[in-house]
């Protein structure tokens, strides 16, 4: 089953752009091998640290969107562990966060249904309702250009 997963890395400030770059690839060379879609990568450059890690206090960040299983995450987190450039490393699921956001919506548009029919209304809300003292026309204007300002 394939998930969604952000990895997020942080080389040591003593490898070159070209280190980084071929760690890059071994990486998305196990996702292809494992069968995995790289879906984004992003190098955020050399940034400070929020703390000091061994004698390091700069770092190279770099964030990969991936698309796989688990046993590819394992994987890439065995290949990082032993790597001497990569200070710390953290792989994150984020598809699940996703399915919550959807069950609470679910549940929210469930009970607002059953409560409509209760009232004796339809269950889904009508164009035009839910808008208090706007006119349709005023509510699609609201977010045109900047406000003009008075005084």
């Amino acid at each position: 089953m394939s998930r969604k997963y952000e990895l997020v890395y942080v080389v040591s400030p003593d490898a070159t752009d070209e280190q980084v770059t071929d760690l890059h690839n071994q990486v998305d060379a196990i996702v292809q091998r494992m069968g995995g879609a790289l879906e984004k990568t992003e190098n955020w450059g050399r940034r400070r640290l929020a703390y000091e890690i061994g004698r390091h206090k700069e770092g190279t960040y770099v964030l990969e969107v991936i698309n796989g299983t688990g046993e590819l995450m394992k994987e890439i987190d065995r290949r990082l562990k032993v790597t001497d450039l990569v200070i710390r490393h953290l792989a994150v699921r984020v598809d699940e966060e996703q399915q919550v956001v959807d069950r609470s919506r679910g549940r929210r548009t469930e009970t607002s249904r059953r409560r409509r029919v209760a009232r004796g209304l339809p269950p889904d809300r009508q164009p035009g309702e839910g808008q208090r003292g706007e006119s349709e026309d005023e509510h699609e204007d609201r977010f045109e250009g900047l406000p003009e300002v008075e005084r």
